[in-house]
């Protein structure tokens, strides 16, 4: 075949077939996407609309040109090129448009004229198709359904669709105009503040973790986690847990993360004696827990912060916690099946030794500490994710030069004209697959906050956030346990069809109002238990995504993986219900109440995997399992009498499993 006429090639990071002209402008927009952000995050900020304009421009022309309209399976051919022609006008209008007349619309105050209108209509369009493609049909599905709602009454658009709505759901209706003004033109829309918490730190913090990834990070976090733990009983399935707590933060991820750490752990795993779906859970609720992990927390943290109006660093702060929490159950999880099933560690020599992956690759410990060091200086987490890519790219430079230049000519690998050619060429290449991976990496979760934006718009127009607040009184009676179970429903139900950025963001705005003016919950926490919750669609069957990934490695049966995931991810449903009724370990209190609260709150939930287990220092009969099970439920109760007595009834039930241990030992020994 000739050279004017390419071969197409596999799209690197997803299924689809592209020609290799598609490839060349994908890298040219996603590392002209990674470099503008970079710009205005650390030389010179942007206003709001400028700023979140380009960005969904740029992010909307990768999304088009990465996944083609009829699928990654298909080629484009000449429909699918015409269709795609069209929405990269669309893209270039939605964000240009903004940026060129800003000044004349703001000036307009509201007075929207018809080109405005035809505008926001392109604009709206246009997000939605993007989204079809980088996220799914559910996400669009959801966002035309908001649309259809807005225009649903007597005043709107469809004003007889509006008769068959419940009367709760009613309302006045809006026409054409006040929707698409109010989706495109307003602060509260497509730009409102998930797509500026997206286009600001969300962005920067991925390509952070694009450049970790690149530059080998990953390897060295696991290789970490092996050191430390793998010569335990359960070794590999602990590094598993470790290691996805470190990398499932940067990631953003969890499907991700069970993919990258997921490749190492698991295949150890069944060869230490994990059954395949118990590896594939371990990994994929490990792996969730990423999510949930400070500092990062999958880029939740950021939106929670700009929701609550409370300082990022707080939020880092009340989260290691409950975070630490969850890892110790799935740790326990995983220490208890290694005792069940007999299991030894993994021999000394085939475990990396922690002085040499020190030794290799300590450099990757810099720009965390530079990110944590300049969080604690309260500088602004947009500057500090630029400042912490900066030293990502620095730190390797400046370790490889080292090598070159003092190192390989002791090795038998001179300094030459054409070896430093190359190797300035390679650290090039290196360079732009960051930028690159990073940009490819931020489509999806920009393309969720776009259309999330969307269903936002339409909450706030027609007031369907206060009435979802009245159905979820009615229907739990006013309940706070009840109303926290419609809640995490709901979450699961939103999983299926919505990343967890996007059911966070969505499900905040329906029952966050009732949760905190309704039922008292305090609004950090409020927004900590739906973001929790809305990792549940992770782990929890049907839709068990990240369950699902760990299958296809495991080579195990996804249905029945999914299942092992919830059971080893089960922090995730108790932890945000001991917020709710012990809040003062997230919002603060007397030193001896929090200590108290803490204490509580793991024995409860070390005593919960040994009950479910049905073992902890030997196995455990029904009797004390049925007994830890309620006392977990007076641990849970906010009374601090039911408190000690869950917490003693525990203590005994453990230590009256020890005791027999200790009495197995000598006949297990004879």
């Amino acid at each position: 075949m000739s050279e004017s006429n390419p071969p197409p090639v596999l799209m690197p990071g997803g299924n689809a077939i592209q020609p290799r002209v598609v490839l060349w402008l994908i890298t040219i927009v996603a590392v002209g996407l990674s470099l503008f952000q970079l710009y205005s995050a650390g030389i010179q900020p942007l206003g709001l609309f400028y700023q979140r304009g380009i960005h969904l421009a740029l992010i909307m022309l990768l999304a088009f040109l990465m996944f083609p309209a009829f699928g990654p399976k298909r080629k484009r051919g000449v429909i699918g090129w015409g269709i795609d022609l069209i929405f990269f006008a669309g893209a270039l209008i939605t964000g240009g448009y903004l940026v060129f007349f800003l000044d004349e619309i703001i000036n307009r105050a509201g007075f929207w004229s018809e080109t405005d209108i035809l505008v926001a209509c392109i604009a709206t369009v246009t997000v939605l198709e993007a989204s079809r493609r980088a996220v799914g049909f559910g996400m669009t599905i959801i966002g035309v359904l908001a649309i259809v709602y807005a225009f649903a009454g007597p005043r709107g658009e469809l004003p007889w669709l509006g008769e068959w709505l419940p009367g709760i759901l009613n309302h006045r209706g809006y026409t054409l105009d006040r929707v698409a003004g109010q989706l495109y033109l307003g602060q509260e829309g497509i730009f409102g503040l998930p797509l500026g918490v997206a286009a600001t730190y969300i962005f920067i913090f991925v390509l952070f973790g694009a450049f970790l990834e690149s530059t080998g990070a990953g390897k060295f976090f696991i290789d970490m986690a092996y050191a430390a733990t793998g010569r335990q009983r359960g070794g590999p399935a602990k590094a598993a847990v470790l290691a996805s707590a470190g990398m499932g933060s940067i990631s953003g991820s969890a499907i991700a993360n069970v993919v990258t750490t997921g490749a190492f752990t698991i295949p150890l795993m069944k060869k230490l004696g994990y059954k395949p779906k118990q590896a594939g859970g371990i990994e994929a609720a490990a792996s969730t827990g990423g999510q949930i992990m400070p500092p990062l927390m999958g880029a939740g943290a950021f939106l929670i912060a700009e929701y609550t109006n409370t300082p990022y660093l707080d939020i880092v702060k009340i989260s290691i916690l409950p975070a630490i929490m969850y890892f110790a159950t799935v740790y326990l999880f995983v220490h208890i099946i290694a005792l069940k099933q007999g299991m030894q560690g993994m021999p000394k020599s085939e475990l990396p030794q922690m002085r040499q992956v020190m030794k290799e690759g300590w450099h990757f410990l810099l720009p965390l500490a530079v990110l944590v060091w300049l969080l604690v200086m309260n500088l602004s987490p947009m500057r500090v994710g630029y400042y912490a890519v900066i030293t990502m790219v620095a730190v390797a430079v400046i370790r490889y030069a080292l090598w070159y230049f003092f190192v390989a000519p002791g090795q038998g690998q001179p300094v030459t004209l054409s070896r430093t050619k190359g190797v300035i060429w390679a650290g090039l290449t290196k360079l732009v697959e960051g930028l690159e991976l990073g940009a490819r990496n931020a489509v999806a979760v920009s393309m969720a906050c776009a259309v999330a934006g969307i269903i936002v718009g339409v909450v706030g127009l027609t007031g369907l956030g206060l009435k979802f607040s009245s159905m979820m009184l009615a229907f739990s009676g006013g309940n706070l346990v009840l109303a926290l179970v419609m809640v995490l429903l709901a979450s699961l139900i939103l999983g299926m069809g919505l990343p967890v950025t996007a059911s966070y963001i969505v499900l905040i705005v329906l029952v966050g109002p009732a949760l905190t003016s309704e039922f008292g919950v305090p609004l950090l926490i409020a927004h900590l238990v739906v973001f929790w919750y809305s990792q549940d669609s992770n782990v929890t069957p049907p839709i068990a995504l990240a369950g699902f990934a760990g299958a296809a490695i495991a080579g195990s049966k996804p249905m029945e993986t999914g299942f092992q995931a919830w059971k080893f991810a089960k922090g995730l449903y108790l932890i945000p219900l001991f917020m709710v009724f012990n809040p003062e370990i997230i919002i603060g209190g007397p030193v001896l109440v929090v200590v108290w609260n803490a204490v509580i709150a793991i024995l409860a939930l070390c005593a919960f995997a040994a009950a479910l287990e049905g073992y902890l220092f030997t196995r455990m009969s029904w009797l004390p399992r049925l007994a830890i099970s309620a006392a977990i439920f007076g641990v849970f109760y906010p009374s601090l009498l039911t408190e000690v007595a869950g917490a003693v009834v525990m203590v005994i039930a453990i230590g009256l499993n020890w005791r027999a241990s200790k009495h197995e030992a000598p006949i297990a020994a004879a």
